[in-house]
């Protein structure tokens, strides 16, 4: 089994930071004056990233599958010095890999001495991250703290989960809707789906209902969250679903939007995608098709919410 993985050519980097927003798993910061990838275990090889990098630093490789090492990811990161073991601790902390946390600090303390710098300082930065994290939530819902207690103690109590980082996609919550919905009468509204299948990986660009259709692109929880997803987006479109953060091979993707704009001379796409970040691979994927297709076509970008609100809605 392969993989693939980003890699980046320190010597062409400049330090611009374009990549960095556009690397949705948080695997990518600046360091520095670098762009490092401080955590392999995060990186989803879809290569969002490399359309932003003005200096062509950035490209994806492909190398044999191995079982995740922490031990050998701390004894590189050790290489690039205090502050990118300090980003890429603080890395997994966000994501909740405490078990490799652990690794990576055991393995640390039992190497002090072939470490040319402080690693309690390492260690103190890390937690203390994770406070100023706090603190910065506090500010910006407007509470201070109390006179009588530290600063970090508010009385958010929600504020603390979610300033403890981790992906926001994965994030368990309540969706309390401010209508009850059990007594609005729908009847049993017919599907809008024309085709199958509908999966990226399972679709053939060729099949004759793709012809000069109407593509909607829609990750794969959107219909979950919208009670009018079939008659007012999907009606009259052919459809393609994918998950931007889950699915693997997703170059595959790309490959067949090609197809689909080039040879089945598609009209339009609308993307679909939930507001969270790591959905916003959806539309770089259809944004990358586009570049390598030799045709044009206009694309839509309709951003929803977790509740199945729209939040934005544009070409772009």
């Amino acid at each position: 089994m392969k993989r693939e993985i980003i890699q980046i050519d320190e010597d062409k980097c400049t330090g611009c930071g374009e990549c960095i927003p556009n690397c949705h798993e948080g695997a990518l910061q600046m360091i520095d004056g670098k762009a490092r990838l401080i955590s392999d275990l995060m990186c989803d090889g879809l290569g969002a990233c490399i359309g932003h990098c003005p200096e062509g630093a950035i490209e994806i490789i492909e190398r044999e599958a191995q079982p995740y090492d922490e031990i050998l990811v701390m004894q590189e990161m050790v290489t690039k010095g205090k502050n990118t073991v300090i980003a890429h601790l603080a890395h997994l902390k966000d994501h909740k890999e405490f078990g490799f946390l652990k690794q990576g600090v055991r393995w640390m303390q039992e190497n002090t001495d072939s470490i040319n710098f402080n690693i309690e300082e390492v260690m103190s930065a890390v937690h203390n991250g994770v406070e100023e994290k706090k603190e910065e939530a506090a500010s910006a819902c407007g509470c201070g703290g109390h006179d009588d207690q530290p600063k970090h103690h508010h009385h958010h109590e929600p504020m603390h989960v979610h300033a403890e980082g981790g992906c926001p996609g994965s994030m368990a919550k309540t969706i309390n809707k401010t209508e009850p919905t059990h007594n609005v009468n729908v009847g049993d509204a017919p599907s809008e789906l024309t085709q199958w299948p509908v999966q990226m990986h399972l679709i053939n660009p060729a099949a004759s209902y793709f012809q000069n259709s109407d593509l909607l692109l829609a990750a794969d929880c959107v219909a979950f969250s919208m009670g009018n997803f079939h008659n007012k987006f999907l009606k009259g479109r052919s459809l393609g679903i994918a998950c931007p953060k889950l699915d693997a091979n997703k170059e595959i993707y790309i490959d067949k939007l090609v197809a689909l704009i080039d040879d089945s001379k598609i009209n339009t796409i609308t993307v679909m995608k939930m507001e969270v970040p790591c959905c916003g691979g959806i539309l770089q994927m259809a944004q990358i098709a586009s570049q390598q297709a030799t045709r044009k076509v206009p694309i839509k970008s309709i951003t929803v919410s977790i509740s199945g609100e729209i939040l934005a809605e544009n070409w772009v």
